[in-house]
């Protein structure tokens, strides 16, 4: 398929999601189910590299700065609007992109080529509606809290480190918080969650959705997942923030 045909394919696939649902209950439960494995499965890759990003950006930033008409408040402004902005936001979607969305394409093609689909479609039951559409939805209100996580975390994992290593004391890094904050950055920061939170979740469902072969494509069709949303997330990142800083 070339590009044209893919992205056709994908909009299509978007556009049936939106049926009325045969269950409301279980579309609640496959809801719910998704916010699970999305929210726990990931929950504990973020907690470190949430703080390992933080504390290193600390360091190297204290290193940077070596400048004695910088005061050290610079350093946690820094490493503040670094998390708020950029790392968390994009770098853990990057991330999640390998986590959360090869999962999702494994799991959609495993159903399409065992023929759980066609099986769902015989009943009359909307597969798109029904195995899609929680994903995205999940996504979409999961993903954006683990990203608030990814931040708070990020922040403290800095403060810790440049206590620990005598780079920077608690009261100063926290006199630094607290100096400049942009209410803006927040807001970008934001609008990149939910808008990779939307391709880490319906890309990886569309690959996976539209599997055709074995066992074999399964393995190409996730790996094709997570390349393009690493690129659309890096594509998205580039458009937001030269439209709104």
């Amino acid at each position: 398929m070339n590009l044209l045909s893919h992205i056709g394919a994908y909009i299509l696939m978007l556009k049936g999601m939106f049926t009325k649902p045969e269950n409301n209950r279980m579309y609640w439960k496959e809801f719910m189910h998704q916010c699970a494995e999305i929210g726990f499965g990931a929950l504990p890759i973020v907690i470190i590299i949430s703080l390992f990003l933080g504390a290193v950006s600390t360091v190297q930033t204290a290193y940077q700065l070596v400048s004695p008409l910088v005061p050290m408040t610079t350093v946690a402004q820094i490493v503040r609007d670094s998390m708020i902005l950029e790392l968390s936001p994009t770098v853990l979607s990057i991330v999640l992109a390998g986590v959360i969305g090869s999962k999702i394409a494994s799991e959609l093609g495993n159903m399409r080529i065992s023929e759980q689909i066609d099986a769902l479609e015989i009943m009359g039951i909307n597969p798109k509606s029904y195995l899609v559409l929680p994903k995205i939805a999940a996504g979409l209100v999961v993903i954006p809290g683990l990203i608030v996580i990814s931040a708070f975390l990020g922040i403290w994992g800095g403060k810790m480190a440049g206590n620990f290593s005598g780079i920077l004391a608690p009261d100063i890094y926290d006199i630094g918080l607290r100096q400049n904050l942009n209410i803006h950055n927040i807001t970008i920061a934001f609008y990149k969650s939910y808008a990779f939170a939307f391709i880490v979740s319906s890309i990886p469902a569309y690959y996976g959705f539209n599997v055709k072969g074995g066992s074999l494509e399964i393995g190409r069709a996730s790996t094709s997942a997570v390349v393009v949303s690493c690129i659309l997330i890096l594509f998205a990142d580039y458009t937001i923030a030269a439209l709104l800083l």
